[in-house]
């Protein structure tokens, strides 16, 4: 008679999941049966794995779809279904931008079956003080799927009343606007709320839309979603991953709100990966996990995320990575689909506006490397943006004494060569419009103190100045004492400006309305002192060059802070 052996063996699954398997063996190890007994906590048992794929900051790159679209059917075959979200920033920054504000991404988005999308702030800088978002309302009103923003008001807008929907639901219609939504998933209720950085305030033009504290409506979101027995969150962010504290961040957010699962983000082009899962906060206190994915920009990368939930809908586990979209090979369909865009933009762009730069307009940034920056420093192109101004806006109101360009307003170089409209809408690719406000010495004074808050470090609302304007400043003084004088040409003559006098200046309609942190313009316009002239800012760049037809642009002086001519001496 044969001997059995009993052998137990332990087998460690995903997830810890032990199980037991038990075999017999006869005295030659040869197996006479086998049982097998997967022994599985309750607890465990009812895990759910969510998977998510997402993108952000595609900034206009229409031509990134067919790449993003090939490889997000890669992502599917290999990870199987999961919810598609898109965290801001489809509009600015290309010649497709410029050309279809947004229509043309919608295709491919379509194409792809976005779940859900949080405006960013670039969403809202074709906002028009008259004319309202015409273009992101019909933006809303072609899409295929709702728009999300707990901390976004749009009611006041009436370009947006027909696209208003409840607080949260469950049936969300395509193009329609909530705070959050209800998705089933995979038999799973899985809840989304959107936040948008305040920073458009300032650095865009949200215009009637108003944008409230992004942790109260976090906490608000929680609450409601949890009311209704959902217990796994989603925010769907543009705050950025780490950006600015002072007006929030998804780190802040996963440490100041409880019950938030997961954060989608965008706005700071990070890449994050693997995802980041937080366990703790800034002082080593124990929080509920929540997981946070960012896929860069550019749509150079499509996000992956798996999270596991345990039955009380706590996160348990997380995997992850950015898929690298230029690795594949475009999608054939489509290729097809974006040839007329391309064709299109390949027309206006390579069209001659009449005009040669002489001598380089370069750009430069600290952050690639140059000494000088645009947002710090005097630059040739800023005088030809400013002095261009200055000139239009002279045709309607010869008492004009300055024009000032914000830097953040400044995008790209011109090189040496024939210039075309592509050259110049990459230079301002926002379409803002020609301001004249009439503002107190005083006021324009505390204007270049708001502009030199930050020198010598860079900063998008730091002014450049058109001929005729000189500004002296001390950037080692304390902020709002920086600048030493202010002079504008008068009478044949350089005189200081006087402090209860009223000028005329011209600017563009961002910066006239506050943009860029500049308050006090933005209380003059509110006050009544402006007129919109119209002329959009890179008509104007081309008809100044156009009549000149050869350019030759330096700096010249027209600012000069007296920290860096004494570091030099």
């Amino acid at each position: 008679m044969s001997t059995l052996l009993l052998f137990t063996l332990t087998v460690n699954y995903d997830m810890d999941m032990k199980g037991v398997i038990k075999m017999r063996f006869n005295r030659y190890g040869i197996v006479l049966g086998t049982a097998l007994f997967i022994t599985v906590p309750p607890a465990l048992a009812d895990n759910f794995t969510l998977t998510l794929f997402h993108t952000n900051d595609l900034h206009g790159r229409t031509d990134q779809y067919p790449l993003l679209i090939t490889t997000l059917n890669e992502a599917r075959e290999r990870y199987g279904e999961g919810l598609l979200l898109e965290a801001g920033d489809i509009f600015s920054g290309t010649l497709y931008f410029t050309e279809f504000q947004g229509q043309d991404a919608l295709e491919f988005m379509h194409l792809m079956g976005y779940d859900a999308f949080v405006p960013g702030n670039h969403e809202f800088d074709l906002g028009d003080p008259e004319e309202g978002h015409q273009a992101l309302a019909a933006f809303f009103a072609g899409a295929d799927f709702p728009i999300l923003g707990a901390n976004l008001d749009f009611s006041a807008a009436p370009e947006f009343a027909d696209r208003l929907g409840e607080s949260m639901s469950a049936e969300p219609q395509a193009g329609g606007l909530y705070d959050g939504i209800i998705v089933e998933h995979n038999g799973e209720q899985i809840g989304i709320f959107g936040l948008s950085t305040q920073d458009s305030e300032t650095i865009s033009s949200p215009g009637q839309i108003t944008i409230s504290d992004y942790r109260e409506a976090a906490e608000a979101m929680v609450a409601a979603f949890e009311e209704q027995g959902v217990n796994k969150i989603i925010a769907l962010t543009h705050l950025g991953y780490d950006s600015d504290p002072s007006v929030g961040n998804d780190l802040l957010l996963a440490e100041h709100v409880e019950g938030i699962d997961i954060i989608i983000g965008g706005h700071s082009h990070t890449q994050v990966s693997p995802p980041t899962l937080l366990t703790e906060n800034s002082t080593g206190e124990t929080l509920t996990p929540t997981v946070i994915g960012q896929a860069g920009e550019y749509g150079q990368h499509l996000g992956v995320m798996q999270v596991t939930f345990d039955a009380d809908g706590v996160v348990v586990d997380v995997s992850g990575e950015l898929l690298a979209a230029d690795e594949r090979e475009a999608d054939s369909d489509a290729v097809e689909r974006l040839a007329p865009y391309t064709a299109a933009i390949k027309e206006l762009r390579d069209t001659q506006v009449g005009a040669k730069v002489i001598s380089a307009l370069p750009n430069p940034r600290h952050g690639s490397g140059d000494e000088q920056s645009v947002r710090a420093n005097e630059t040739a192109l800023g005088n030809l943006i400013t002095d261009a101004q200055l000139h239009a806006a002279q045709q309607v109101a010869p008492d004009t004494v300055m024009a000032i360009q914000n830097s953040g307003g400044i995008r790209e170089a011109i090189e040496v060569g024939d210039v075309s409209v592509g050259d110049l809408i990459a230079v301002q690719p926002f379409g803002n419009r020609l301001t004249l406000l009439e503002v107190t010495g005083a006021e324009l004074l505390e204007t270049f103190e708001i502009a030199l808050a930050d020198a010598p470090a860079e900063n998008g609302g730091f002014l450049h100045v058109s001929a005729g304007v000189e500004l002296v400043y001390d950037s080692r003084k304390p902020v709002g004492e920086r600048v030493i004088s202010l002079k504008i040409v008068q009478e044949g003559a350089m005189q200081a400006i006087d402090a209860e006098r009223t000028y005329t200046i011209a600017t563009n309609n961002f910066t006239a309305t506050g943009g860029d942190s500049h308050a006090v313009l933005g209380a003059v316009y509110d006050d009544g002192r402006n007129t919109i002239v119209g002329n959009t800012d890179w008509e104007m760049l081309r008809d100044y060059m156009v009549e000149r037809q050869e350019i030759f642009y330096k700096a010249e002086g027209r600012m000069s802070d007296v920290a860096a001519q004494q570091d030099t001496e």
